[in-house]
């Protein structure tokens, strides 16, 4: 080994591993030679056997126009030094990106990155899993590679934040990425580790040589993990140049780590600890430590403070068994309060006189059962959040799945109504309501148990992207003649007639055969016998909401007629009843339903499957029908169950002659779509609920129920 001045050194033996100053920078730069160029030393660790240089990034850019304007494939040949699989990453970065790894160890192999994204919004700083950056390990044994970096579209329509791909190798924990540098990579040189070892001798042959083998006193050799050679590694307790004579010395563990509460004496390569006189241990910090030897005399003391311990920690439990008793009476007293002023008594006095043989109908749960079944009510059971409450999935001791309700604190003026609407939905059997279990009233507010519906809400499968394909035109007619015929036996055959308030297509469930559930009688009114109309303070869904009961607060049947006929037009045309992602004529799906109509627009806003498998002439009729549902006067709208004769006459039609509906084929669609291409539309910003915004006593927005 030669000097060459300031700290850099060269072997003059070999050309196949030469370090150079390049003495015109200010301190000298190091550099190594290797085969096919130089590269520049970061650093150097002898200790841990690893040395640190530059290398080059790939890089593939194109114009706006998607014509290639710099190309850079590099590679690296090492002649000695494998890189180090442990401590470096390949790395590809950009939107429109692939990039391979082409390396050699005895017989050619090829690994690479895949990197994809239509905008900037889909990249996550920091994040380099496959969106705008993605990294991969690469294999042992390595002395060379080719990095190659290609486009699959020339980076057409990113081009305006992403005009690069790049890739390269670097060492771990040196890249994070970030959007930035999809506009431009601030590096054009990135630093890389390679393993340091002795080439082409295992341990083995190299300790036969004496005066060539490289470890020195106080070292160890292991044959190298990572390429054809050995290392040489000081013995545990010491530390230095391993290469160097003597260079490995005694580490002094007591001046250094400290590692004794007692005495510490250093030995070579280790260190001793000891307890001082009067005390007893190993003296180690990380073990016994030191402690007071304990003599005969001192165990009449240890055994009265060992007494007096027991006797506290007896007087201990005494008084906590005694503080949970008095505790657990307290939380039952205040159970059976809530019992009694949430109406429970009353209710279970009217269901007994009143409705005798349907106690079954209307379960009475304890809040302990509601508990066990909802985990105590954890939020990974949490089904939905609205104005309402919140809905639990529950589990009953008979493996019956439910759906929870709890609801917000409750106007206790308000308890008397809350009963007689749980009598009457005790009563209701019908196939597409959702039906109520049973209820609970030993907490502050009641809670309502129903049927678990498992298939999510129809708002889900019109709007959704994943469930845009599973709604036939027929399903479709069918799901709103299931609805149409629920609202009509709540507002004409039920015990006593039902408003229910808040119909939209987020409270319309759908079981596992797709069949209708309505859903959510948290806002619905109970109208008397003598009374046609309730006058209330307005609540409801926007969009949905009826002008006539907005502005009179005048409560009628024919207000849950205009938010299906809302529904019926959300099923034909697979628009949201509410989007501000819409223009402003739009906006408002019953305003632009009712305008496309007017304007003989119709099939230009029906959704495309709707037109490619039903009727033209029954779309049209099933189009007037929700026209007519969505007129501005209460008395121009048609009453849900004529409503429901028809939706049910027009499925006889198709029953009866199913071919009627393939003459609207997709190339009749076609025609009359133009070249329009229908997306999902879903609201790109969705509020707290994820759905509808609510209106609620004329001021505040609530967001939709969780049911």
């Amino acid at each position: 080994m030669n000097n060459t001045g300031n700290d850099c050194y060269f072997k003059e033996e070999s050309d196949s591993f030469l370090i150079f100053c390049d003495n015109s920078t200010d301190p000298p730069t190091p550099y190594m030679s290797g085969r096919s160029s130089n590269f520049q030393i970061l650093n150097i660790s002898i200790e841990n056997n690893q040395m640190s240089v530059t290398t080059f990034v790939a890089k593939d850019c194109y114009t706006s126009s998607g014509v290639s304007s710099q190309k850079n494939d590099p590679s690296l040949t090492l002649a000695i030094f494998p890189i180090s699989p442990a401590k470096n990453m390949f790395i590809a970065v950009g939107c429109d990106t692939y990039a391979t790894f082409r390396g050699r160890q005895g017989s050619t192999y090829t690994t690479g990155c895949l990197s994809s994204c239509d905008s900037i919004s889909d990249v996550i700083n920091g994040s380099c899993s496959g969106i705008g950056c993605y990294e991969t390990s690469i294999p042992r044994d390595a002395h060379r590679y080719n990095i190659s970096v290609t486009s699959y579209n020339n980076h057409s329509g990113i081009w305006g934040f992403n005009p690069c791909s790049y890739a390269f190798v670097a060492e771990d924990g040196f890249f994070s990425f970030s959007t930035g540098d999809l506009y431009k990579l601030p590096f054009d040189v990135v630093p890389i580790v390679l393993d340091w070892l002795i080439p082409n001798e295992t341990c083995d042959d190299a300790k036969k040589n004496t005066t060539t083998y490289m470890c020195k006193e106080n070292t160890n050799c292991t044959d190298a993990e990572n390429g054809n050679g050995y290392q040489c590694n000081c013995l545990e307790g010491f530390q230095g140049n391993l290469y160097l004579r003597n260079g490995c010395q005694d580490i002094n563990e007591c001046v250094i780590s400290q590692p004794c509460i007692g005495l510490c004496t250093n030995l070579l390569g280790t260190y001793n600890c000891s307890c001082p006189e009067g005390l007893q241990g190993d003296g180690r910090k990380d073990g016994k430590g030191c402690t007071p030897i304990i003599h005969e005399k001192s165990f009449h003391s240890i055994n009265v403070v060992l007494g007096v311990s027991i006797s506290f920690l007896l007087i201990f439990l005494g008084i906590s068994w005694l503080y949970w008793g008095l505790r657990e009476r307290k939380i039952s007293r205040q159970r059976e309060k809530f019992f009694l002023e949430n109406g429970g008594r009353l209710m279970l006095q009217r269901l007994l006189s009143e409705h005798e043989g349907s106690i079954e109908s209307a379960r009475i749960f304890t809040d302990e059962e509601l508990k066990q079944a909802t985990d105590h009510y954890h939020e990974s059971r949490i089904l939905g959040q609205g104005g309402q409450g919140t809905v639990y999935r529950g589990i009953l001791p008979n493996n019956m799945v439910v759906a929870i309700k709890k609801a917000k604190i409750l106007d206790r003026s308000q308890v008397e109504e809350f009963i007689n609407e749980l009598i009457i939905l005790s009563q209701i059997n019908h196939r597409n309501v959702v039906k109520l279990i049973g209820c609970c009233f030993e907490t502050e507010v009641p809670l309502l148990v129903y049927e678990f519906v498992t298939n999510g809400t129809l708002s889900d499968h019109i709007h959704k992207c994943g469930h845009e394909s599973t709604l036939s035109w027929r399903a479709r007619l069918r799901i709103a003649g299931e609805t149409a015929g629920a609202l009509s036996y709540l507002h004409s055959d039920a015990s006593a007639q039902i408003l229910h308030r808040d119909i939209k297509s987020t409270n319309i469930l759908l079981d596992e055969n797709y069949t209708a559930k309505v859903a959510d009688f948290g806002a619905s009114r109970l109208v008397p016998l003598d009374r046609t109309q309730l006058t209330t303070l307005v609540q409801g869904t926007l969009g949905y909401l009826d002008p006539e009961y907005f502005h009179s607060s005048q409560l009628t049947v024919k207000s849950d007629v205009y938010s299906f006929g809302v529904v019926l037009a959300e099923l034909l045309t697979g628009l949201r009843a509410l989007s501000f992602e819409r223009a402003e004529s739009e906006r408002n799906l019953s305003l632009y339903f009712a305008s496309a109509i007017k304007a003989e627009r119709l099939f230009e806003i029906i959704h495309l499957r709707v037109l490619n498998e039903g009727n033209p002439e029954e779309i049209k009729e099933v189009a007037m029908l929700a026209s007519r549902c969505l007129r501005v006067k209460g008395e121009d709208r048609p009453t849900m169950k004529e409503v429901a004769m028809e939706l049910e006459g027009l499925m006889r039609v198709m029953d009866r002659h199913p071919w009627v509906n393939q003459s609207c084929d997709l190339e009749e669609a076609e025609q009359l779509l133009g070249e329009r291409s229908r997306k999902c539309d879903g609201i790109l910003k969705s509020n707290a609920s994820g759905n509808d915004d609510s209106i609620s006593n004329q001021v505040p927005f609530e967001i939709e129920s969780g049911r």
